[in-house]
């Protein structure tokens, strides 16, 4: 671990004002097939509402609303927000808000909770406090889909180390449903125990 505090908005705000797709997520192979298998590791199931944490520009978040009645997706700086509103204007279920998790959480209780490629970024005790409060907030049926990058940077946590800290924080409250590794990134779906 190489950080003592969860990256905050200012780092995230840079990169946005460098470019509005910082991680080509609308042309990057490897983000799109990554996608894909996001969404096919939900089945063929249809979701209640849906809680997505980091959205960024939304290319993800469009994908869920095609699958999902309601889905509130989040993100801590306002750029990313912007286009991702108007990437999904075509799916006036699909909601945004300004939130930076674990400190800021909805109200209400969702059946998917999706977070992709966000708790790297944050220190073992915010990881920990995410997991209690999506803990907490998942429906009886809900799942949780966890999407981890496995490269090494500088952030608090590596993407296996970010996992696993949710996964063990969450305890015997979820079980692992599904999920796999590749040579980039991990996936894991979790359901209630």
């Amino acid at each position: 671990m190489t950080r003592n505090a969860s990256l905050g908005p200012s780092h995230f705000q840079r990169l946005y004002e460098a470019d509005v797709d910082p991680w080509q997520f609308r042309t990057s192979g490897y983000e799109q097939a990554k996608y894909r298998r996001t969404i096919g590791a939900l089945g063929t199931r249809r979701f209640r509402s849906a809680f997505e944490v980091g959205c960024s520009i939304g290319v993800l978040t469009h994908m869920l609303g095609e699958r999902c009645d309601s889905v509130l997706a989040v993100d801590f700086v306002d750029q990313p927000l912007e286009t991702a509103r108007a990437g999904c204007a075509d799916q006036p279920w699909v909601r945004f808000e300004k939130m930076q998790i674990p400190g800021d959480w909805p109200a209400g209780t969702f059946d998917l909770i999706v977070l992709s490629e966000v708790l790297y970024f944050l220190v073992p005790t915010d990881v920990a406090a995410a997991a209690d409060r999506a803990v907490a907030s998942l429906d009886d049926d809900g799942v949780v889909v966890l999407v981890n990058w496995l490269g090494r940077s500088g952030d608090p946590c590596t993407g296996d180390e970010a996992a696993e800290l949710f996964i063990a924080r969450a305890g015997a409250r979820l079980r692992q449903a599904g999920g796999e590794r590749t040579d980039g990134y991990r996936l894991d779906v979790l359901a209630r125990a």
